[in-house]
Order: structure tokens, then sequence, then C-alpha cells
């Protein structure tokens, strides 16, 4: 299975402005939003984990697209969307990339990069489920390819977590502008027929994307978020939810 590098560069760059643009936003959302004290930027401080994954599995061929919100405990380590630890070293592949040191930490949100060792149940229900339909990532990425559409890990004072839904529509306009123009890009890129959105935010950003762009041919499914926070994910243990994404998937 060839990679073309086209869409692997294409996506890379586009990450890497997202990246960029995210660490001055990210400081000003600190400022405007009374709710977030910390706006951790896993694009910058994981960055090498993350371009290994665009660079290994985003020029294989997928068509489809899944839609994540933004980091967790799993990216908020390790730099790549749904990134459970335990997954991505041995589902993924990917080892022994060190992550930069971050100058200030929630002690309640230390980043220990692939070399944390707690799990994300979201995580590892996502991954787990891509393997056992796909297989070997390869094959896998010739069909998906994940992405978070925003990129900060934010929480409160007390290290609560703060997601996107959640800040003021004001002080958030302009991030949220620019992740959906990097999710453009991204489908773009890849030249996906199709979306699965992971929870109602994914839904609601893909769908103001498509909006704003003539996209007649992109077709959008909505898969419930597997966080365990979510009762409909872990019905029957999770069999009911693996049912339903399994039924969208390509």
């Amino acid at each position: 299975m060839l990679v073309d590098n086209k869409r692997v560069e294409k996506i890379i760059d586009a990450s890497a402005n997202l990246r960029n643009k995210a660490t001055e936003l990210g400081k000003k959302l600190t400022k405007d939003c009374s709710n977030i004290e910390w706006a951790y930027n896993p694009l910058d401080y994981a960055w090498d984990i993350h371009k290994k994954y665009i660079e290994l599995y985003g020029g294989l061929g997928a068509k489809t697209v899944i839609l994540g919100m933004n980091p967790g405990h799993g990216m908020g380590n390790t730099g790549i969307p749904f990134g459970c630890p335990e997954q991505v070293n041995k589902y993924l592949k990917i080892k022994d990339i060190k992550i930069k040191k971050l100058e200030k930490m929630h002690p309640k949100r230390i980043v220990n990069g692939l070399e944390c060792d707690k799990p994300e149940i979201s995580g590892r229900r996502i991954w787990g489920l891509v393997k056992d339909i796909y297989g070997q990532p390869r094959n896998a990425f010739s069909k998906i390819y994940v992405i978070n559409h925003f990129p900060l890990w934010m929480f409160d004072k007390k290290g609560r977590n703060i997601t996107p839904d959640k800040l003021p529509i004001v002080a958030s306009k302009t991030m949220l502008e620019q992740c959906d123009s990097t999710v453009l890009e991204i489908i773009n890129a890849l030249e996906a027929n199709k979306v699965i959105a992971v929870g109602n935010y994914a839904e609601k950003r893909i769908k103001k994307i498509i909006s704003k762009k003539n996209l007649p041919n992109l077709q959008i499914k909505k898969i419930p978020h597997p966080s365990p926070a979510n009762p409909f994910s872990n019905k029957e243990k999770g069999a009911v939810w693996r049912k339903m994404v399994t039924a969208v998937m390509p």
C-alpha cells in the first residue's frame, strides 16, 4: 500500500497551522473565559507524535473522516485523537517519541506522553473497535482517518475538564472558525466523501462547515460519544454502541 505523500504534506501543513494559532488563541481564552484556568495544546508539546501519526496513516487512501471534539486524557498525553496511551503504543505502533516538557501543569493534570500508564476509556473503545473491524492499522487507515475538531485540552482551577461547547460564543468565535477551517482543509486533502461525527458537538460543527461551503457529496453520520460518562455507550457492556458504530463505518 503506497503512501500519498502530497496528502500527508497537506495534513501536516494544516495541523501545524492550527498548532501555531491555537497556542496564542489558547492564551486569549484563559483571559477571556472565566471558567478556564488552563489550556494545554498537545499539538505543540506532543507535535512529534502527532506528526508521526500523520506520516504513518494520513496518506493511505481513507475517504471517511471520524471527527471527535477535543483532547481528553488520551490526546492530552499523546497528541493523537482518542489517543489512549496503550492503544497508541500497542495498536498504532507509535513508540519511543518524547514530548516537550510543559513549563507549568495543573497538579491533577500531569502529562507524561507515551509513558503515561493511565488508559483513556473513550480511546480504548474507539481504537479497539477499529482493530476488530479492520485488523492492522494500515488497513484501517485505508478506510478511515481520525481527527479532533478543537485542539486544546482545557480545565478550570480545580482541574475539571472544560469542553469547547461550554465556551462563551463571543470569546471562542475566532478559535472555532480556525478549527472549522482546519477540518475543511483535511477533508479536502483526503478528498473525503463521508464524515462520522462523534457526539453532538462534532455533528454541529461539521454541519456548520457544510452550510458555509458547497459540499453536496459529503455524507454526514453521527455516532454517540464512547465516553463512559455517556450512558448509551455503556449499554450491554458497550455492545449496543459497538453495533451502532460498526453499522456506519466504511
